[in-house]
């Protein structure tokens, strides 16, 4: 098993990606502190990875609180001892063409995909360093490369955290921690469920795989950066897109 004996936590695990990666973790022999703001459909979809054998533990947690965050850090300590691996993937989208853009709908993405992240890392960065070997994934976007209209807010949070990721990947490896990110495309989630049917077409026809992707793609990305298989893999953008952005 490519994660048998580590230990993942993995935030906005209750749905989407962060679900999906979360059952491929388990199924590799990892044990998975799933952290949602989400706590009903969090502490189920724990319960149902249990009940298939896999070992998971719900914890809510609102990243965009650093008390909340903070807690979050102590109890997985007090339960687990310490972590080998960071998924820092929960994120919002509140889209709005730019002339229109709330500054509500702005700041609150930011303080989720952002300020929640470098929550996180700072968090559970001790127990990282202290280990001398670890591994943290965050979850940037096709839109933090290359920008996407009505999504001022979360096309700048997510370059942002591309941002964060480089220079985290300079700091943290001498201390042999690698920080890399990955970058989804149009992934079926409850998100994209959002746009209408006429626009995933216009999408759809953009992708030359011809297909959106599914969460388990991008899930398969983060078990990547999270084994030993990507241990000389430091600072990269790994873009899961189908190649919609080539």
């Amino acid at each position: 098993m490519r994660l048998k004996d580590k230990t993942a936590v993995i935030t906005g695990s209750a749905n989407g990606i962060g679900l999906a990666a979360a059952r491929k973790f388990v199924q590799e022999g990892c044990k998975v502190v799933m952290a949602d703001y989400d706590e009903g459909k969090g502490a189920a979809e724990a319960k149902k990875l249990v009940e298939e054998g896999g070992d998971a533990v719900f914890y809510q947690v609102d990243i965009a609180d650093r008390e909340s965050v903070n807690s979050l850090a102590e109890r997985v300590a007090q339960e687990f001892g310490g972590i080998d691996i960071l998924v820092n993937n929960a994120g919002i989208t509140r889209d709005g063409m730019m002339a229109k853009l709330s500054e509500e709908d702005f700041q609150r993405v930011l303080d989720v995909n952002l300020t929640g992240v470098f929550h996180c890392t700072q968090a559970f960065l001790p127990a990282l360093l202290s280990s001398g070997k670890g591994k943290i994934i965050n979850t940037a976007s096709a839109s933090g490369l290359f920008g996407n209209g009505g999504q001022t807010n979360y096309a700048a949070s997510k370059a942002a955290v591309i941002g964060m990721t480089k220079t985290w990947a300079k700091e943290f490896g001498p201390k042999g921690i690698n920080v890399n990110a990955v970058a989804p495309g149009v992934i079926e989630t409850e998100m994209t469920a959002k746009i209408p049917d006429k626009v995933k077409a216009q999408m759809n026809s953009l992708i030359p795989l011809g297909k959106f992707g599914k969460p388990e793609d991008a899930a398969n990305a983060y078990l990547f950066l999270a084994s030993n298989e990507s241990d000389y893999v430091n600072g990269i953008v790994l873009q899961v897109d189908g190649g919609i952005m080539m």
